[in-house]
C-alpha cells in the first residue's frame, strides 16, 4: 500500500508541476515538522502527498469537534489527531503524551496558524518539541522553484529565542523571511 500511495503522491506532484526533495538522513521516527509559508489550502495537499511520497505518516492537530462519524474516519486516515483545546491538560501536553505513547510520530505544524498574512508566528511547536525531546525539522514550500525543500533540523535547547534565531537563519538562507517571533515581551524581527 505504501508503494501505491508513494506512486500516487509522485504522480500528483508531477501533474501539479512540483518537485519533492528526498528526505534527508536526519528525518527519523519522531519530529515536529514546521512548514513555511502557509498561504493556501494547496500547502496541505503538498504536505499530504509529500508524506506519501516519503512513505511516512505525518499528523496534524485538528480540534476534537471535527471528530464525528464519518468525518472522524476520514480525518484519522489522513493523519489527523484530535485535540481538546479546552482541556486543562493543554495542547502542548496532549501532544507530548502522544509522542511518549508512540514509537513513531511526526507532527506537522504551520506556525503562522492561518493562510492570511500574519505579523507574528505561534511558538507552540517549540514547546512541544522541547517537552517531547524531539527535533524540529524545517520544511519550505519554495514557490519560485516549485519544490518542497528540507532546510535543516534544530534540537530545542535551553533558550527558545536562540532556537528561533537558528530557525529564522535556515529559512533566510533559503530566501524566505518568516514573520516576527513574539516571545514574552520581546519581539524578534525577521532576519
Amino acid at each position: 500500500m505504501d508503494e501505491l500511495l508513494s506512486l500516487i503522491g509522485r504522480l500528483c506532484y508531477f501533474l501539479m508541476g512540483w518537485r519533492f526533495e528526498p528526505l534527508p538522513e536526519y528525518v527519523s521516527e519522531k519530529h515536529v515538522i514546521i512548514g513555511f509559508p502557509h498561504t493556501s489550502n494547496m500547502d496541505t495537499v503538498l504536505a499530504f502527498f509529500g508524506f506519501k511520497i516519503a512513505k511516512i505518516t505525518g499528523h496534524i492537530m485538528i480540534k476534537k469537534e471535527w471528530f464525528f462519524w464519518p468525518m472522524s474516519f476520514i480525518l484519522r486516515l489522513a493523519g489527523g489527531v484530535s485535540v481538546n483545546r479546552s482541556s486543562p491538560q493543554g495542547v502542548v501536553e496532549q501532544m507530548v503524551n502522544i509522542f511518549t505513547e508512540r514509537d513513531q510520530f511526526i507532527l506537522a505544524i504551520v506556525p503562522e496558524g492561518t493562510r492570511q498574512k500574519v505579523t507574528t508566528i505561534k511558538t507552540g511547536f517549540w514547546h512541544i518539541a522541547k517537552s517531547a525531546d524531539v527535533s524540529i525539522v524545517c520544511w519550505y514550500i519554495d514557490r519560485q522553484s516549485k519544490t518542497t525543500r528540507w532546510l535543516g533540523e534544530v534540537w530545542p535547547g535551553e533558550s527558545k529565542a536562540e532556537d528561533l534565531v537558528k530557525i529564522q537563519t535556515l529559512y533566510a538562507a533559503a530566501g524566505y523571511a518568516f514573520p516576527c517571533v513574539v516571545s514574552g515581551d520581546e519581539v524578534d524581527p525577521p532576519l
